[in-house]
């Protein structure tokens, strides 16, 4: 490393704003509030480099594609891959130009069983998995790959009580369940959320659905649930936090999940979680203690947990109590200690020569 302070590269080229690139934008801002020196890389028009354009001490580069991504790392000691996209990259800055580089690894599926990924991987500096189940795919990949596991942080949302009351009149329902994620089925799973929603829709007229987000099966969706009154759709929204404060309960049926870093803003504020055991789920959702683990389509045990948890007030406020509790342990400045240390210890016994284009 050179005598100044290391300047980091954070590569995230993906498009929209979801989980990742709050957990991205989450730990940049914990970085520069220690003093880092930062540089953001990600596509020209996205939300994630809007958002981290106002941070203090941190240096935004907007790229076309992937292959404008190596000369924008130029400069830099260590480079952060965010998600696969940017891996090739990094993997290529450090043959050429020595810079080692850290892979945060978010989904459970994958990555693909190929000659280059092998390479890539193995060649890290670190290899980051948000969870011990993303840590077994990775293992699944390469043999003897070595990880270290860093849970993704809480947002933080905030809310407004006169905006959460609005909420609560408009959605009608004595009892809401809400889903936050992107409107994918075969990823979210948000067809059992409508299946639930009909088989409810006669019998339990006081419990309503709320799904806040947008995705390829947003139409598809719709059209399935267009004769339920007790479904609504919100599309995506900048304030997370007001629909997370005036749900009862959160429905999180997922078909995979790298982790679910939304479940940590759930449990922040104190809501039971309905969830399947997939992925890591499990590794935050501990089954009759903070929520309810169920078993993928299985319609009938998530049903009958959502109907205890109406019909116990007592056990939904236990649970509401252990989850506001337990989102303490992922506070963003854990998470940013975690990888302060992370980058430290690679500053300390990087040696390699660089070639410097």
């Amino acid at each position: 490393m050179t005598e100044r302070d290391p300047r980091i590269a954070h590569i995230n080229l993906a498009c929209g704003y979801r989980g990742g690139e709050r957990q991205t934008h989450l730990l940049i801002e914990g970085l520069a509030e220690r003093g880092w020196h930062q540089r953001l890389i990600g596509y020209r028009d996205e939300p994630l480099a809007s958002v981290c354009e106002s941070i203090s001490g941190v240096e935004v580069v907007e790229v076309h594609g992937k292959f404008s991504v190596m000369p924008a790392l130029r400069g830099c000691d260590l480079v952060h891959v965010h998600e696969g996209r940017g891996t090739p990259a990094a993997f290529l800055n450090d043959l050429l130009r020595g810079v080692p580089y850290v892979v945060t690894r978010r989904i459970f599926k994958g990555p693909r069983h190929s000659l280059a990924n092998r390479l890539m991987y193995r060649r890290a500096a670190r290899v980051v998995a948000i969870s011990e189940a993303v840590a077994g795919s990775l293992a699944a990949l390469e043999p003897g790959l070595v990880c270290e596991v860093i849970k993704d942080a809480t947002g933080h949302l905030k809310s407004d009580p006169l905006r959460v009351a609005a909420l609560r009149q408009q959605f009608g329902g004595k009892h809401v369940v809400g889903h936050v994620g992107a409107l994918d089925d075969s990823h979210k799973g948000q067809r059992q959320i409508v299946a639930l929603a009909r088989r409810f829709a006669a019998s339990e007229t006081d419990i309503s659905f709320v799904l806040v987000g947008s995705g390829r099966d947003e139409a598809k969706l719709k059209a399935e649930s267009a004769d339920l009154p007790n479904v609504r759709f919100v599309g995506q929204v900048s304030d997370v936090g007001n629909y997370l404060a005036a749900f009862d309960t959160f429905l999180y049926p997922s078909r995979h999940e790298g982790l679910g870093s939304v479940l940590l803003d759930a449990m922040a504020y104190g809501l039971p979680v309905v969830a399947t055991a997939v992925g890591g789920i499990p590794e935050v959702i501990e089954h009759d203690v903070n929520g309810v683990l169920c078993e993928v389509d299985d319609i009938g045990a998530m049903s009958a947990a959502i109907l205890k948890l109406r019909r116990d007030p007592a056990l939904h406020e236990k649970i509401a109590a252990t989850n506001r509790r337990t989102a303490e342990h992922y506070l963003p400045s854990r998470m940013t200690d975690q990888y302060e240390d992370l980058y430290a210890c690679l500053a300390r016994v990087s040696s390699r020569e660089r070639v410097v284009w």
